[in-house]
């Protein structure tokens, strides 16, 4: 590893998450709720169960955009978890054979050892997209630094 990609390396433990659009979500979610919440109070013809009904529709938009909003990927010494929005995995350094974000990517993918490949929507280029790729640059970085290979499995090197 260079010297460069050296002075790249973030201490750990560390978290990547898009923080623009995070924020974007949470504001808009609670926009949401707080006007058809608003609107549910102000409409006089409505009844008590029709109100309740708006206002539980409000609280599951926020509840939806705040879940979106939870994604991230975290990174420590033993390894990586990545949280998306339906779920979380945690990885060894080991695991993770490559970091991508090409041009066009939603979001990273990780490629495992397991020869699948796993998304990591807590790196995403929408809203931030030279955070994203600096992000990109330094999970692979890490991943690169913290990895140690199975000295039977041949490395990309060996491969090519």
């Amino acid at each position: 590893m260079s010297d460069h990609a050296v002075s790249d390396l973030p201490a750990l433990p560390a978290t990547f998450r898009p923080g623009r659009t995070r924020a974007v979500l949470i504001t808009a979610g609670a926009a949401i709720l707080v006007v058809i919440s608003t609107v549910a109070m102000l409409l006089e013809q409505l009844g008590p169960g029709e109100r309740l009904s708006f206002i539980l529709t409000g609280a599951l938009i926020f509840w939806v955009l705040a879940r979106i909003a939870r994604v991230r990927v975290d990174a420590d010494d033993a390894g990586v978890t990545v949280v998306n929005i339906a779920g979380r995995r945690r990885l060894e350094w080991a695991e993770i054979l490559r970091v991508n974000l090409r041009p066009g990517d939603p979001w990273v993918f990780l490629d495992l050892s397991d020869g699948t490949s796993l998304p990591a929507l807590g790196i995403q280029p929408g809203i931030d997209k030279r955070q994203a790729i600096a992000d990109a640059r330094s999970l692979r970085a890490l991943a690169e630094a913290w990895s140690v290979r199975d000295p039977e499995t041949p490395s990309e090197q060996d491969q090519g």
